[in-house]
């Protein structure tokens, strides 16, 4: 099992939100669960890059963190739904204010990351 190195910063509420929210398929699955899908099949769909199993780690990860609930139906094949606590549903207007900066920042974000992968592509190649 996976033990840290470094205990975490707890100090401020960035420091706090960065510990919740650190993951990168985490905010994603907050958003699509709000809009309705809750089952591990369609969240999947929806982020076809994210792997199963980083998926169930990181839904369990906002589980225990008082995000999202976890129903299991007691029928054969068995059937899971998430969805969002009260608490969660706090975290929807900031995800979709960052989500509204993203999109109107757009252009100069994609230029900005490219440019970097770039020079990340670049750096790797001459340390060969």
């Amino acid at each position: 099992m996976y033990e840290r190195k470094i205990p975490p910063n707890l100090n401020c509420g960035l420091d706090l939100i960065a510990e919740v929210l650190y993951g990168k398929w985490k905010i994603r699955l907050l958003w699509f669960i709000n809009e309705g899908f809750q089952r591990p099949s369609e969240l999947q769909r929806k982020i076809p890059d994210a792997s199963r199993r980083v998926l169930n780690v990181q839904l369990k990860e906002l589980e225990e963190h008082d995000l999202v609930t976890k129903k299991i139906y007691p029928v054969v094949p068995p059937k899971v739904e998430y969805r969002l606590t009260e608490f969660g549903q706090t975290l929807i207007p900031v995800i979709a204010t960052l989500g509204k900066w993203g999109d109107d920042h757009e252009e100069r974000l994609r230029i900005l990351i490219l440019r970097r992968l770039e020079n990340l592509s670049h750096s790797e190649r001459n340390n060969i």
